[in-house]
């Protein structure tokens, strides 16, 4: 048996229970193919998922990370969107801050109706973090 020897993006995705979620569940039950290199974590609402989560992900050694919940306005919890939509804004910022490339941090608004667009998601996050390589952010060696 070969084993493969290529690097694979690890990400992590924490997804809206309510939308996201199922959206993913729908583009597996759909058959619809993208990339399996996401790590899913269900979570609440978008809007809880703290900044210093996505960083944390980073630090443990995940080449990206994608932060889904429902459309503006179709929270299950009213504005918790909202809320995660400004929680990302700060985020995306402060990456930049510490120079962490943006291709490593991704948000997107999906529902649970859409699993074609999960998959697309998916497959643009993967195709970005492949652009920018292994994340060596965090290593003893930083290269």
């Amino acid at each position: 048996m070969e084993r493969k020897s290529e690097w694979e993006p690890r990400i992590v995705g924490f997804l809206c229970k309510w939308c996201s979620y199922a959206g993913a569940d729908l583009a597996g039950s759909g058959r619809k193919k993208y990339p399996a290199n996401v790590k899913i974590l269900k979570v609440p609402c978008s809007g809880r998922v703290d900044p210093l989560l996505i960083l944390k992900g980073l630090r443990l050694g995940f080449d990206g990370v994608l932060v889904s919940g429902c459309h503006p306005g179709d929270c299950h919890y009213q504005t918790g969107n909202y809320r995660a939509r400004r929680r990302i804004a700060l985020t995306k910022k402060f990456l930049e801050y510490m120079g962490i490339p943006e291709e490593r941090f991704r948000a997107s608004w999906v529902s649970a109706s859409e699993g074609a667009k999960f998959a697309q998601v998916v497959a643009a996050v993967v195709k970005d973090v492949e652009e920018v390589g292994p994340n060596r952010l965090f290593s003893e060696d930083g290269q």
